[in-house]
């Protein structure tokens, strides 16, 4: 097999990275992050049992498209056609923040592509608290050039050292995102499971399971908005996670 790190979608030449062998196990990244960067404790647990890919979102990272507008809906989309451009019928998904918005409306719009999703740190409703603090005019104000300079450069293939627009972009999404109709929440039929840290500020595991009542729920004890982070709660969200994917699979063989 060749492995090539970009593949042509659409307007897009999108960056990813792939890892294991077995089933697909597609990872769903944040608004500040990129595939690998907000999956890190992830990498190395997960591809002794499952086929890893971790995507650059359109806008982020290393992933090129000649329009430097994008949105959670929008990444949905590239995301179904990722998974069609790499022949897979069906996959994984877990998604962080952002990505769990994404694997929603994945689930909802393309529900025989996904064989179960896994949220951290997301909710069922737009949390647009803060946002407005990292647009750039604000960030400038603040004199915060570490968060910029951040963004310069973990971005700068994507938005081509136009930084200002993609925070007016991130600002924009997380004030409106996730905005699922009944109707959409309704059509996410596969088996979920949500996890949210006890203090996480940013979403609850409870609200979507109000919205998807067959989905299992994890609260994290101690936790915040990214408990599977290394530095945090990465060996028992891995292990959850693992037991709730072989879970999954042993169903669907049975």
């Amino acid at each position: 097999m060749n492995y090539m790190p970009y593949i042509k979608l659409n307007d897009l030449n999108l960056f990813y990275e792939e890892f294991g062998r077995g089933e697909a196990l597609l990872f769903l990244h944040s608004h500040f992050s990129r595939g690998l960067l907000a999956f890190s404790g992830q990498i190395l647990p997960f591809q002794e049992y499952y086929r890893c890919f971790y995507p650059d979102f359109r806008g982020h990272g290393r992933t090129i498209c000649e329009s430097l507008n994008w949105n959670s809906r929008k990444i949905a989309d590239d995301m179904a056609s990722f998974l069609d451009a790499m022949e897979i019928k069906h996959a994984h998904l877990i998604g962080y923040s952002c990505g769990a918005y994404v694997g929603c409306y994945i689930a909802a719009k393309y529900p025989d592509k996904v064989k179960s999703l896994v949220t951290i740190g997301g909710g069922a409703y737009p949390r647009p608290e803060g946002a407005e603090d990292f647009l750039p005019e604000n960030l400038i104000a603040k004199n915060d050039t570490k968060f910029m300079e951040d963004m310069k450069m973990r971005h700068y293939e994507a938005h081509r050292g136009d930084w200002q627009t993609y925070l007016k972009n991130t600002v924009a999404d997380w004030k409106s995102h996730p905005n699922l109709t009944d109707e959409e929440w309704a059509a996410i039929k596969c088996p979920a499971l949500f996890i949210n840290g006890e203090h996480d500020p940013f979403g609850s595991c409870i609200e979507l399971q109000n919205k998807v009542p067959h989905g299992e729920i994890y609260e994290v004890k101690g936790g915040g908005h990214r408990p599977h982070f290394v530095s945090e709660q990465a060996k028992e969200l891995n292990q959850r996670i693992l037991d709730f994917l072989f879970s999954v699979d042993k169903q669907l063989v049975d």
